[in-house]
């Protein structure tokens, strides 16, 4: 079983939640793949990170920790601090030594391809890598002289990414499902154009949510993305999505046992094509293919 975790910058506390739930109803993650926000809950989790570590990390967070001004004329900040910081407060450094397969997502700023870190290498660089908002961070350069962005560009909910990390089934949680719903209706040119994105992510998610077996949106909307001390009430609104999805979950975990490896969910890559426009229903909050 997979796990593909959103971007979604503070908002992504919620994942601790859905971890936090998972855990006590003993559905065990094989992998997991994830997306700025997401890379950062994900790659926690698969170094080793006890729930109540992750509980106490995402209570944690603060900006401060993750960027420092820079002269850059390419970004406000530089997000090195991030790397630092996520090295410093993982149990393992390398994704050599990881006890969970994981995969962080970025951008290729000039070709525009997703570019997926994982099997080796430096985590906090990828994570680094994967969060580097373009126009506030400065992009993060590779060993291959790649200028990496924040993956959320092209993969921000990479149901597909932690399809390939061996996943016969994949829950996804996607914490933009919600939209910005603290803004209320656009009054602006800006907030217009800031709806507008919005509107293109969501078409650009709605495919790799359809990939997915199960979806969990926490009900977030009306949390803003840099609201990083509401760590608390993400975590609770993490936990009561998972909760609604727990019956659509056993329910795949009860038919994981009665075939062989999955055959019905397992696909191919060229499959993945066709599954797009898949009938799903609607469990309380999450979603599950029919």
């Amino acid at each position: 079983m997979g796990l593909a975790l959103s971007g979604g910058a503070a908002r992504g506390v919620a994942h601790v939640g859905v971890l936090k739930v998972f855990e006590e109803n003993g559905i065990e993650i094989d992998c997991v793949a994830g997306t700025s926000a997401g890379a950062v809950v994900g790659g926690a989790y698969a170094a080793g990170m006890s729930i109540e570590q992750l509980v106490e990390f995402g209570l944690s967070l603060r900006w401060r920790d993750f960027g420092r001004l820079t002269l850059s004329r390419r970004g406000v900040q530089s997000n090195e601090r991030m790397e630092e910081y996520i090295r410093a407060s993982l149990p393992v450094k390398r994704f050599e030594d990881l006890p969970k397969p994981f995969a962080a997502v970025a951008t290729d700023l000039h070709t525009g391809g997703a570019v997926v870190l994982r099997d080796e290498g430096d985590i906090g660089f990828a994570i680094r890598a994967s969060c580097a908002v373009p126009g506030w961070y400065v992009p993060v350069t590779d060993a291959q002289g790649r200028e990496l962005v924040d993956g959320g560009l092209v993969a921000n909910l990479p149901t597909s990414i932690a399809r390939s990390l061996g996943a016969d089934v994949v829950i996804a949680v996607d914490v933009n499902f919600e939209g910005a719903k603290f803004l209320g209706p656009p009054t602006s040119l800006l907030g217009v154009l800031f709806q507008s994105y919005l509107l293109v992510q969501r078409a650009a998610v709605e495919h790799q949510r359809s990939l997915a077996d199960v979806c969990i949106s926490p009900l977030v909307g009306h949390i803003r993305w840099d609201e990083m001390t509401r760590g608390a009430e993400l975590i609770a609104a993490g936990e009561e999505a998972a909760r609604a999805a727990l019956p659509a979950i056993k329910e795949l975990l009860e038919a994981s046992h009665e075939s062989a490896g999955w055959v019905p969910f397992r696909r191919q890559r060229g499959d993945e094509e066709s599954l797009k426009g898949s009938p799903r229903e609607s469990v309380k909050g999450s979603e599950t293919r029919s």
